[in-house]
């Protein structure tokens, strides 16, 4: 690291510190969506970028998370990414065509499962690219897409919900800019707000050390990606993460503060 580069990581390490320390890592504007069915939403359609790829994929540490929580059958889920793309970029109509994708699954041993007819998910998680929702030029497209999709989802009975995604390591004020933009369209349209976001910079407040990102200061860290694990599991089942032996390699320790930053940040957007 060279020594100029240290006083812009203290500055920015400190402005993510007041930042939570000022909002207390809750969003402007409330949630009207608090939960879902956990008893009938059971299988997920992941439509996103590289945020949800990296590190073997968000959507399966998700389904190892449910399994060592031993509620029932693991949560599905099935990941739609394109590499650097915007919520738009995704023909979430084609998604959900009669035999195409969810019509099979993998299981135990590589086997194949055929899932049966009809509709293959109960909800599907959304998440923009990582500036659209705040951009000048595309904020307007990001609700537009999202009403747009959420409309699709619900003339099927899927239920929107939306990934709130986090700040760049070296933009912390992006924090709450997303928080505020992703919550507005989630009450707009009637869907959950899953509020990863919110969780980074609760964790980063509390352990500054911390490092969430991969080199880029864009992509999640494995602990950056279960993190945001833990916080959708708690959010899609309305049960805290707190305990669970899926630790992605992380340790006990390390897993379990991030597992308590997640509820507690959960606990804290939801007002509960």
């Amino acid at each position: 690291m060279s020594p100029s580069a240290v006083p812009r990581i203290i500055c920015a390490v400190v402005a993510w510190m007041l930042l939570a320390a000022s909002v207390g890592a809750v969003a402007q504007t409330r949630p009207v969506v608090t939960r879902l069915d956990a008893d009938t939403t059971r299988s997920f359609l992941w439509v996103g970028n590289s945020f949800f790829y990296y590190n073997n994929s968000m959507h399966g540490h998700v389904g190892a998370l449910s399994v060592a929580a031993g509620q029932g059958r693991a949560l599905r889920g099935t990941s739609v990414t394109i590499s650097g793309s915007g919520l738009d970029w995704h023909d979430m109509a084609s998604y959900l065509r009669p035999d195409g994708i969810g019509r099979y699954s993998f299981v135990g041993n590589n086997d194949i499962q055929f899932n049966k007819p009809g509709r293959q998910f109960d909800a599907v998680i959304m998440m923009d690219c990582s500036q659209c929702p705040i951009h000048p030029q595309l904020q307007s497209v990001f609700h537009q897409t999202v009403k747009k999709d959420a409309e699709i989802l619900s003339r099927q009975g899927i239920k929107p919900v939306l990934f709130m995604s986090w700040a760049y390591k070296d933009k912390p004020e992006m924090t709450q800019q997303l928080a505020e933009q992703y919550t507005l369209a989630g009450n707009a349209n009637d869907a959950l707000v899953i509020p990863a976001g919110l969780a980074f910079a609760r964790a980063i407040a509390a352990r500054p050390e911390l490092e969430l990102y991969q080199p880029d200061l864009r992509h999640p860290s494995i602990a950056g990606t279960y993190l945001a694990a833990v916080t959708v599991l708690g959010a899609v089942t309305g049960r805290s993460p707190v305990g669970n032996t899926y630790t992605a390699g992380l340790g006990s320790e390390l897993a379990g503060f991030l597992q308590k930053i997640a509820w507690d940040t959960l606990q804290a957007y939801y007002g509960q």
